[in-house]
């Protein structure tokens, strides 16, 4: 099953404002990859801003490499462009964690689905993962990319590849509400929300709330974990917390709790 075309007049003027965070909002057929389109127009000096929302990609991506692919209309996938300019560098990778955040919680409001995170920002739905994020800078710019899946039926999913988690999608769970329209204004308002508050303090989330609202999320935290990092070593221990970076801390009694900037997370039973 797929859902009506997207009406990009109906999306400005639901999410476009005088003072607000986004300029425009369009939409378009087909394109590879909405973060690579977006990457090029903020080398170019677009401003923030911005949200490009593809009917269908062809080149979409993951994290990790992997590809993201959906049938026309099926989903939602759409970028933003973000100049934060009064945060920290350091504090940027707490970006894609605060887009989860507003995913997650959109999904509860609208589509009344018990949505979670899994560290870093994997929208999961029990051991499922319904929707990806992928945050990427082009100078002091990021560009955060957004993938929910919404009437995508059985068939139509991927299967897992190595250490990847099987799909889910909000129709395979059962929501009454798969209007993408009315999702991504829920996604594009809170995230809007989320992003204003957390500037104006520097990219604080103990100030901000986004610590506690995402540890409030993270179906992560308490759980015994395998992580694969970079370079192919494996730790195996409990996920403790969330640092103020927005590090996963991995605790391997006797040692310290081992702060994970990236990595792949397997939750273990």
């Amino acid at each position: 099953m797929t859902e009506a075309p997207l009406d990009a007049a109906r999306l400005s003027a639901a999410v476009v404002r005088p003072g607000g965070l986004w300029r425009s909002v369009e939409v378009v057929p087909v394109t590879g990859s909405t973060n690579a389109d977006l990457l090029a127009r903020a080398a170019a000096g677009e401003p923030e801003g911005a949200v490009l929302v593809a009917e269908q990609q062809n080149a979409g991506r993951g994290r990790l490499g992997r590809a993201w692919v959906s049938p026309p209309r099926a989903a939602l996938t759409f970028s933003v462009l973000l100049r934060p300019a009064a945060v920290p560098r350091a504090l940027l990778g707490w970006l894609p964690l605060l887009a989860g955040v507003a995913v997650a919680a959109a999904v509860r409001d609208v589509a009344a689905v018990d949505a979670q995170l899994k560290w870093p920002n994997d929208v999961l739905v029990g051991p499922a993962k319904l929707a990806g994020i992928l945050a990427e800078a082009a100078g002091d710019a990021v560009v955060i990319g957004i993938g929910l899946n919404v009437s995508t039926g059985p068939a139509e999913l991927p299967p897992p590849g190595p250490g990847a988690l099987p799909a889910t999608s909000l129709h395979l769970e059962g929501s009454q509400n798969l209007d993408r329209a009315r999702l991504l204004a829920g996604i594009l308002a809170g995230l809007e929300r989320r992003y204003r508050t957390w500037s104006r303090v520097s990219g604080d989330t103990e100030r901000s709330g986004l610590r506690a609202e995402y540890t409030g999320l993270c179906a992560t935290l308490g759980r015994h974990v395998r992580v694969e990092l970079p370079g192919g070593r494996l730790l195996d221990g409990l996920a403790a917390g969330v640092d103020p970076d927005g590090r996963l801390l991995v605790r391997m009694p006797p040692a310290a709790d081992l702060p994970v900037a990236a990595g792949d997370i397997v939750h273990l039973r």
